[in-house]
């Protein structure tokens, strides 16, 4: 079956390269084709809507997803993750702790939020520990002509912060998944997770890896450019009390 990105509700950003906006909470999840590998990037916010996301990489791929790198442990971005039989789970440093003795924080977290119950409780029985945790940069290699870096940013938005950079080409510029370190429908949010006296840093490092072209891909929200990242970064400074 071929579709192309639109037809499928996918915004495509660059040449392999889309991401769509997931119903409920506006939450982001992109996508990375290579010849012979897909990352995904973020799962979702259950695992129903993990299973739609697997299967419509599938078809814009042509091939199955790979690879899965989760930005954050927020239940709107992680829930899906089991739905990825196979692929290769990155996620920052800590994560997995997270993932381990948290579980019933994620739970409550998503309930308080609207998710449903029964839809919850399966996503925390099947929740996915990550195979692969990033404390530095990690470059991953979907083929031949086609590497992303994953970056350890944080702690920031919450104590596990991870980015996705995909080099841009002739023609297509660089793209860059922030999680929510960015926000473009709302104002950025700041839970007892977060770690706000580091957050205008890491938006600092963001921008270093991005640079003024790239285009850069909020959480939640329509794809941004280096500006407004920068507004975003001096508001939340002022917002916390961050000297710069």
């Amino acid at each position: 079956m071929t579709v192309t990105w639109e037809e499928l509700g996918w915004e495509r950003l660059a040449a392999g390269v889309g991401r769509c906006r997931l119903p409920g909470w506006d939450c982001t999840a992109g996508l990375v084709v290579g010849e012979g590998g897909a990352l995904i990037v973020d799962a979702g916010s259950s695992l129903a809507e993990g299973v739609r996301l697997r299967t419509q990489a599938q078809w814009l791929a042509g091939h199955r997803v790979t690879h899965l790198a989760l930005t954050h442990p927020h239940f709107d971005h992680v829930f899906g993750a089991a739905a990825f039989a196979g692929a290769q789970v990155y996620g920052a440093v800590g994560l997995d702790t997270v993932f381990a003795h948290e579980r019933a924080e994620l739970r409550a977290d998503a309930m308080r939020n609207g998710l449903d119950q029964d839809a919850a409780d399966e996503a925390i029985d099947a929740l996915v520990r990550p195979h692969h945790q990033v404390s530095g940069e990690w470059t991953l290699d979907l083929d031949a002509d086609r590497q992303v870096l994953l970056a350890n940013v944080g702690p920031a938005h919450t104590a596990h912060d991870l980015v996705v950079l995909v080099p841009g080409g002739p023609g297509s510029p660089e793209v860059v998944f922030c999680g929510d370190l960015v926000e473009e429908s709302g104002e950025p949010q700041a839970g007892p997770d977060a770690v706000p006296s580091h957050w205008p840093a890491a938006l600092d490092r963001l921008l270093d890896l991005g640079g003024e072209d790239a285009l850069y891909v909020p959480g939640h929200g329509a794809v941004v450019d280096a500006a407004f990242v920068r507004r975003q970064r001096d508001a939340l400074a002022a917002r916390f009390g961050v000297s710069r």
